[in-house]
C-alpha cells in the first residue's frame, strides 16, 4: 500500500481533472504529477534515498504539497515542523528526526541560520528555500528540481515503511515523534473517504495548517479518490466563505475556533454555502451551543471526530447528530474501543473511564522512544489519557482531557461541563476553563472568555451569571478573565497551558 502510486494513477486515468488549487494556481492531475516528479527526481539526484528524513519548516504553500507526495514516491520520510518553533526546541527536533535535508523559506532563515552549527546530520548544501535562490548558505528549491518529469526510479515500498514523523505539541521536554507508515496513511485514504462520503467529484477546502495531522483527514481521501483539493495559505473566515461559494466546495474540516469564526464572519450566509456536504470538527470538543448554531444554519452536514494522532478515532456521523448531539460518535469499521478504570478493567455504559482503542491507523510507535511507546500502547491497545463514557448504544461521550481535569477539594471537576454553561451566554463567543491554584481547595476553576462585542458584559457579571447556573458548588468559577483572543497552536487549537501559566508562575509545580 504505497501512497506514492496515487498521483500517477490519476495522472494516467483522469489527467485533466483538477487536482489542486492554491491561490492563482490551478493544476490538473497531469500537471501536479509532473511537478511532484520533478521534485522527486531532484531529490534522488541530490542523493536522497529510501528512509532518509526530510524536514520542512513551512507555512501552507504549494511546495509543501509537492514534498508530501514526492517523498511518498521515493520512500523518503517527511518530518513537517511548525514554523512557530524556535531555538533549542527546533534544534532538538531537527536532530531527533535525523533529518538530512531541511526545506524552509526566506522569512525563517533568521531563526534557522544560527542553529546550523548544532545540526549534526544536515550537510551545508542541504538547506533549501522555496521562495529564493540567492541567499548565502541556502539553495533554491526550484533550482534543485530535476528537468525530468517522468516517474522517479522505482523503489520497493511496503506497508511498514515510514512515510512521516509528526511531532506532538509537548508541553515539557522534547515532543514525541509519531511515526505513520504507508499502510497507516493508506487507511486514512480509504477509511475517511468512506466515513466522509468522498467521491471523485468532491471538492475539498483546507484552510488550517498542513503541519497539523488534521490536514491528512481530508488530504488523503481527496487524493485517494482523485477529487479536487483547495489549499489556503492560512485560515481567514471571510476568504473561506468566498471560496466555498465560488468553487462549490463539498468537504471541509476545521478546528472549533475556526467554525466559530465562520459563524460570526460578516459575510456568513447559509445560502452561499449550500454546496457543503461535510463540515467536520476536529482537534478539540465543539461546544453544544456552537454545534446547534451550525446545524440551524446548515443542517445535515456536521461531523465530529475525536481522535489521537497516535492512531485512534471515533466519528459522529451527520445522520447520527440529531439523536446524539453531545456524542463524539463511534469507532469506524475495523476499529475497537474500550472504557477502562485505573485497574485496567472495562467499565459498563455510563461510567467514566479512560478511552482506550486500536485500529488500522495506530502508530507503530514514537520515533526512537520504545520506552514511551510501551507506556502508550499496551497489549496492542492505545491508551489515550482522555476520559469518557459510552451510552447504551455504544456512542462515546468525551468528558474531558485528563490533563485538563481540575481536582478541587478532592472532587474531579471537568472544565468542559462549565464551558458548556458559559458559552450559552449571548455575549460569549469562546470560553476556556482551567484550574488555578487555591489555598483552600487545591485548585479552583477560572474561565477565560472572548466576547462577541467588547464591553458587552463585565467579568464579574459573567462570573455571577455562570455560577448561578452550574449544577454543583465545585463548578463555580473563581474568576473570569476577558481576552481579545486566545493563544493558539499552529493548528488553531486553544492552548490552555498558556492560559494557565500566569496563575501558576509562582508555584513550584503545576497540576
Amino acid at each position: 500500500m504505497n501512497i506514492g502510486t496515487l498521483l500517477p494513477r490519476h495522472a494516467r486515468y483522469r489527467p485533466d481533472h483538477l487536482a489542486v488549487i492554491f491561490e492563482d494556481q490551478r493544476l490538473t492531475y497531469r500537471d501536479f504529477n509532473k511537478r511532484v516528479n520533478r521534485l522527486a527526481n531532484g531529490l534522488v539526484e541530490m542523493g536522497v534515498t529510501k528512509g532518509d528524513k526530510i524536514a520542512t519548516i513551512l507555512p501552507n504553500c504549494l511546495e509543501l504539497l509537492d514534498i508530501y507526495w514526492a517523498v511518498a514516491k521515493i520512500g523518503a520520510v517527511v518530518a513537517p515542523l511548525s514554523p512557530m518553533l524556535r531555538g533549542t526546541g527546533l534544534t532538538r527536533l531537527l536532530n531527533d528526526s535525523d533529518s538530512v535535508l531541511v526545506i524552509t523559506n526566506v522569512d525563517f532563515t533568521q531563526h534557522l541560520t544560527p542553529l546550523k552549527p548544532d545540526l549534526t546530520d544536515i550537510a551545508p548544501d542541504r538547506y533549501v528555500l522555496v521562495d529564493a535562490d540567492d541567499v548565502e548558505g541556502y539553495q533554491g528549491y526550484y533550482a534543485m528540481l530535476s528537468g525530468n518529469e517522468d516517474e522517479p526510479p522505482y523503489v520497493e515500498i511496503g506497508n511498514d515503511d515510514p512515510y512521516n514523523i509528526l511531532y506532538s505539541s509537548g508541553t515539557t521536554g522534547l515532543p514525541k515523534g509519531i511515526v505513520h507508515t504507508h499502510f497507516i496513511r493508506a487507511n486514512y485514504c480509504t477509511g475517511f473517504a468512506a466515513s466522509y462520503r468522498f467521491t471523485p467529484e468532491s471538492i475539498t477546502l483546507h484552510t488550517g495548517s498542513l503541519v497539523f495531522n488534521g490536514a491528512f483527514l481530508t488530504l488523503m481521501p481527496s487524493m485517494y479518490v482523485g477529487a479536487t483539493f483547495i489549499l489556503h495559505r492560512q485560515f481567514d473566515a471571510e476568504a473561506m466563505i468566498e471560496t466555498v461559494a465560488r468553487e462549490k466546495v463539498t468537504h471541509t474540516k476545521m478546528v472549533p475556533s475556526q467554525i466559530v469564526a465562520m459563524l460570526h464572519a460578516p459575510n456568513f450566509d447559509p445560502e452561499r454555502l449550500q454546496s457543503l456536504e461535510m463540515i467536520g470538527s476536529v482537534g478539540a470538543p465543539l461546544h453544544l451551543e456552537h454545534k446547534e448554531a451550525l446545524n440551524r444554519a446548515l443542517p445535515g452536514r456536521f461531523y465530529e471526530l475525536y481522535g489521537l494522532t497516535e492512531g485512534f478515532v471515533t466519528i459522529l456521523d451527520k445522520n447520527d447528530y440529531p439523536a446524539k448531539p453531545s456524542s463524539v460518535g463511534v469507532p469506524p469499521p475495523f476499529y475497537e474501543m474500550r472504557i477502562m478504570n485505573e485497574a485496567g478493567e472495562d467499565v459498563p455504559p455510563g461510567v467514566v473511564g479512560e478511552i482506550v482503542g486500536r485500529g488500522p491507523i495506530t502508530m507503530p510507535g514514537y520515533y526512537k522512544r520504545p520506552d514511551l511507546t510501551a507506556k502508550a500502547i499496551i497489549d496492542g491497545w492505545l491508551h489515550s489519557g482522555d476520559l469518557g463514557y459510552v451510552d447504551e448504544d455504544g456512542f462515546l461521550y468525551l468528558v474531558d482531557r485528563q490533563k485538563d481535569l481540575i481536582i478541587s477539594g478532592g472532587v474531579n471537576v471537568y472544565p468542559r461541563d462549565i464551558e458548556e454553561i458559559i458559552v450559552q451566554h449571548p455575549a460569549v463567543r469562546e470560553v476556556a476553563v482551567f484550574g488555578a491554584p487555591d489555598e483552600k481547595w487545591g485548585e479552583s476553576p477560572v474561565a477565560s472568555v472572548i466576547l462577541d462585542e467588547p464591553g458587552a458584559i463585565t467579568a464579574e457579571e459573567l462570573r455571577d451569571w455562570s455560577n448561578a447556573r452550574v449544577e454543583a458548588r465545585y463548578q463555580k468559577v473563581r474568576e473570569v478573565v476577558i481576552l481579545d483572543d486566545f493563544p493558539r497552536s499552529v493548528a488553531g487549537k486553544t492552548l490552555k497551558r498558556v492560559l494557565r501559566e500566569p496563575f501558576w508562575a509562582d508555584k513550584d509545580t503545576q497540576i
